[in-house]
């Protein structure tokens, strides 16, 4: 159980529903509190600037914010809720506002795109902003368009990790067995090596699922593949003894891992990769190539997880 909030980001849309949904669920499943923001529009911030400076008493305190009685509607319809749930109104801008706010939560939830947005568009800016800049993980949750084409498959739920071997930091495995851990099922862990030229034609085939115990010398896997697996099992030793009862799958592709995590996700419950490559600088605002390729594409939610000196 943690102490620090799921933050569920709205803006009355259709796509922060499906994100508010997400978040409760996660709070109720790490047994923490839910907080629901929402950032004023332009309007309401010009209100409360004119009345706090001409402290006109005859106005009102506030100006009408209809997106709380979009929440409390939503909220009280019966389903199951946090034993903490409340609900903040924000002023500035809709990343510098969330990027502070979510200082010290447990995961920040917002849709793919907000109230506005080009229907033409896979990520919205304020999304695409806000998983770049947090100091705590950021889901972002695909609006139904591009959920309703992700294919269920009989391993559907399972977290898929991607991960690389050398460089992927610990934050980013533990984000992703404590979220397998609460929800009682597998991560598959995905990593990808590189193809090298060859004159003969490659034939692309699904990747593999192989236990550790498959990874015996007198194999016949392709060097590659098999050396890929074996950086992953020792990557990965310290936190199966952490959650030992968490199941752990490892597939080892070639080629382009971001297109491999696209495709996990169409039967994934979650996606995790890590913000961006550890040699970037803490203030960089860049995300990584394959986080951002994931963003834009995936089928289902996406948890960008930053590195610790981030939050410096």
């Amino acid at each position: 159980m943690s102490n620090a909030p799921v933050i569920a980001a709205v803006d009355g849309s259709e796509h922060s529903l499906r994100a508010l949904q997400w978040a409760r669920g996660a709070a109720l499943r790490h047994g923490t509190g839910l907080l629901v923001a929402h950032v004023l529009p332009d309007h309401a911030q010009l209100y409360a600037g004119r009345r706090a400076s001409l402290h006109d008493a005859s106005e009102p305190e506030e100006y009408p914010d209809p997106v709380h009685d979009w929440v409390r509607s939503m909220t009280g319809g019966g389903a199951a809720l946090p034993d903490g749930i409340r609900y903040e109104s924000l002023e500035g801008s809709v990343p510098e506002a969330l990027r502070v706010i979510g200082t010290g939560a447990l995961m920040l939830v917002m849709g793919s795109r907000g109230r506005g947005g080009f229907a033409s568009l896979l990520l919205g800016s304020s999304s695409r902003a806000v998983a770049s800049t947090a100091a705590c993980p950021v889901v972002v949750v695909p609006h139904a368009e591009r959920h309703a084409a992700a294919a269920p498959e009989e391993s559907a739920g399972r977290v898929v990790l991607g991960l690389h071997a050398a460089e992927t930091p610990d934050d980013v495995l533990s984000f992703a067995f404590e979220e397998a851990a609460v929800r009682g099922t597998t991560v598959q862990v995905v990593s990808a090596y590189a193809v090298p030229p060859a004159p003969a034609l490659v034939i692309d085939r699904p990747f593999e699922v192989i236990p550790p115990e498959g990874l015996a010398d007198e194999g016949d896997g392709v060097p590659a593949e098999r050396e890929m697996l074996r950086s992953q099992t020792q990557r990965l030793a310290p936190l199966r003894a952490r959650y030992p009862d968490v199941p752990v799958e490892q597939a080892a592709v070639p080629g382009d891992p971001a297109g491999r995590l696209v495709d996990a996700s169409r039967s994934a419950a979650l996606v995790v990769v890590g913000r961006h490559h550890p040699r970037r600088t803490a203030l960089s605002l860049q995300i990584g190539s394959v986080a951002h390729a994931v963003l834009h594409h995936a089928h289902g939610p996406v948890a960008i997880v930053p590195t610790l000196k981030d939050n410096a």
